[in-house]
């Protein structure tokens, strides 16, 4: 498992304060996409597995992975009856989207592409959890979302470390030029100025939509 150290220096930036103040202020927005994040994470991990068939490692790895960000998902609908929250549709985020559009699409870098993405949603999602924990547990009514996500280090850390062994394992050169160059699309999308507030949303813009 990736320490937390590790997941902070493969991205190329902290979340601003700006977005934590907007998450602690939108708790209900926060929860719903979290648990349509974990919702997607899994549905990526088991697209892969349709396509790349013939990656052993790929196969036991995300299989693994898929399981874990449904449970996930299903805690996170817990969380939210117990607040109160309704999950709701939202609207995409263009963090995903905005990362994606810069995969090539020739073998075996496409599939490389996807899964260096996997492993900066994955750590960004680490870096978020790390940076909520504290201002959650200050208060009691927000103590529980602390706790859990306190709790959900240890298994995106290891979704981390585990898309990134998989890139390198799949590419037949080093990965560190597209690491670094995803690793700027990134942090542009997190430090820009974003119109909606959402889990992986950048600098929330005012008026938050």
């Amino acid at each position: 498992m990736a320490e937390m150290s590790e997941v902070r220096a493969f991205l190329g930036c902290s979340t601003p304060p700006e977005w934590i103040e907007a998450a602690l202020s939108n708790l209900p927005t926060l929860l719903i996409d979290h648990a349509h994040c974990e919702k997607k994470a899994a549905s990526t991990a088991l697209n892969l597995l349709f396509r790349y068939v013939d990656r052993r490692n790929l196969l036991n790895k995300l299989s693994q992975l898929a399981r874990e960000e449904l449970l996930h998902f299903e805690q996170v609908l817990e969380l939210m009856e117990k607040h109160g929250v309704t999950y709701d549709h939202l609207s995409p985020a263009r963090y995903a989207m905005g990362l994606r559009k810069h995969i090539r699409q020739t073998e075996p870098n496409k599939l490389v592409d996807t899964l260096i993405i996997g492993a900066f949603i994955e750590a960004r999602s680490c870096e978020r959890f790390e940076a909520l924990v504290p201002h959650l547990l200050k208060l009691e009514a927000t103590q529980d979302i602390g706790k859990y996500y306190q709790f959900l280090l240890k298994s995106e850390s290891r979704h981390f470390e585990d898309y990134l062994d998989l890139a390198r394992e799949y590419s037949s050169e080093p990965i560190d030029d597209r690491v670094n160059a995803f690793r700027e699309i990134e942090r542009a999308l997190i430090e820009s100025a974003d119109e909606e507030f959402r889990f992986h949303s950048g600098i929330p813009a005012q008026p938050l939509l």
